[in-house]
């Protein structure tokens, strides 16, 4: 076969995430949002650039190192039905990466922090030894959530980690997220073609577009008043419900902020 030419998946972005701060990654499907957030893990190998994560640069680590990196930086994938093994317990797909990166002083060690982590993200310890199809999907994005939290990261991509849920399960578990951001003091790049969530997840958000930034700045000022037609577009596209549903959720927010100041 002949190769007549080549498309840029990502070409010229440029960002900072800070520490315990939510970067946000939008846009249409295709426009290379995930494809970003999977390079900054080197599930995919950039052609070209440079990554850097607490100093280190990404793009020049050696096996070893790739493997302490993800010790630090995790991944929540979109589908939750796709991204458990189907013949693991509940109890087996937590403990796995413990084993793998040295977390845990022994298997019963490995065992109850699988069980800590569980109720940590809503589920009881009781479902350690059930099978991925006896939970629902959103049950099964809280296991995923887990599981990314099993090697204790600091650093945390969601690809698209609610966008296969109801609106009303979407809300459950971004609210999740956002609890475990603030106690654990995690950093995200939150991607996503909902404009409406992003917002509500993200403090700096970049509107992606064939692979590049169209828009970089504050969520809240980009979602109050976006200078590009793209952007627009994205917002008109957002269910009414889901805009209502996003509203709802940052009020409730500030409620529960203002009851414990």
């Amino acid at each position: 076969m002949k190769t007549v030419g080549h498309v840029k998946a990502v070409d010229g972005i440029t960002f900072d995430i800070f520490r315990g701060q939510t970067l946000g990654l939008v846009g249409e499907s295709g426009c290379g949002k995930t494809t970003a957030g999977r390079a900054l893990l080197r599930l995919v190998r950039p052609t070209g650039g440079s990554m850097h994560f607490d100093g280190n640069n990404i793009n020049k680590l050696d096996r070893h190192g790739l493997r302490q990196l993800r010790n630090r930086m995790q991944i929540i994938f979109q589908d939750p039905y796709g991204s458990m093994n189907p013949r693991m317990t509940v109890q087996a797909a937590l403990s796995e990466p413990m084993a793998l990166h040295g977390i845990g002083s022994s298997r019963r060690d490995r065992v109850d922090r699988a069980a800590s982590l569980l109720e940590e993200v809503g589920l009881l310890s009781e479902h350690l030894g059930r099978y991925p199809h006896e939970f629902s999907g959103g049950q099964r994005q809280r296991i995923c959530i887990a599981r990314a939290l099993a090697v204790e990261p600091e650093f945390i991509v969601c690809d698209e980690s609610v966008s296969a849920l109801d609106v009303s399960v979407q809300a459950q578990v971004l609210n999740l997220l956002n609890d475990l951001q603030e106690r654990r003091g995690l950093t995200y790049i939150f991607i996503s073609h909902d404009l409406s969530v992003v917002k509500f997840m993200a403090d700096m958000m970049a509107v992606m577009k064939d692979g590049k930034f169209v828009e970089f700045g504050p969520s809240e000022a980009i979602y109050r008043n976006p200078s590009e037609d793209y952007t627009r577009e994205l917002i008109a596209a957002t269910p009414r419900d889901n805009l209502d549903h996003i509203r709802e959720l940052v009020q409730h927010r500030r409620q529960i902020r203002q009851s414990t100041d």
